[in-house]
């Protein structure tokens, strides 16, 4: 087993990763493999926003999983524009970071463009034959699995991380400049 690679070093974190897709009801998991090839459905949390259960057990997950990095869709507008779901995106991406760290954690969570992820992922659905009723079951760890694809995808490609790392101001070991960690 490889280390994984700082993304300091000209490069992107190796192994496994999870993919989430962030909404006010339901929150969608993927994971992708060891070599980053496939991004897979997981599972479908509900969203509680008074106790953030949800948010621990996706940390949990993380740390079951041995996740090297954790990908949060952020919803664009098509224009690019950023709005309250997306405002909505980066505050639950900030709540992950701060319990990772509660966990002694050191898992980089990136915010990275995720349009259009939920509507890719009902029309594959469509096309599978599921009823657009049953959709709800699935499609939001549809869509997180879009956005996890589409992110290591782009890692291989471009070799280098992909997307914007989330700090939370203030917090030890953590440069709010830069997003990264302190010295090495």
């Amino acid at each position: 087993m490889s280390d994984p690679v700082s993304p300091a070093q000209g490069g992107f974190p190796q192994g496994v990763k999870l993919g989430v897709d962030v909404g006010t009801v339901r929150v969608g998991v993927a994971v992708c493999d060891r070599d980053s090839i496939l991004a897979t459905p997981l599972k479908t949390l509900q969203r509680n926003a008074k106790k953030n259960i949800d948010v621990r057990i996706l940390a949990g997950l993380a740390e079951e999983y041995g996740a090297v990095q954790i990908i949060v869709g952020l919803p664009r507008t098509m224009k690019g524009e950023e709005h309250a779901s997306a405002r909505m995106a980066t505050d639950y991406a900030e709540l992950l970071v701060r319990e990772l760290q509660d966990r002694g954690l050191d898992i980089p969570v990136h915010l990275v463009d995720e349009r259009l992820s939920s509507v890719t992922a009902h029309r594959k659905l469509h096309e599978a034959g599921m009823n657009s009723k049953d959709h709800r079951q699935v499609v939001d760890q549809m869509a997180a699995a879009g956005i996890l694809q589409h992110a290591i995808d782009i890692q291989k490609a471009r070799g280098a991380d992909v997307g914007e790392r989330v700090s939370v101001p203030g917090a030890a070991g953590v440069d709010p400049t830069s997003g990264t960690g302190g010295p090495a």
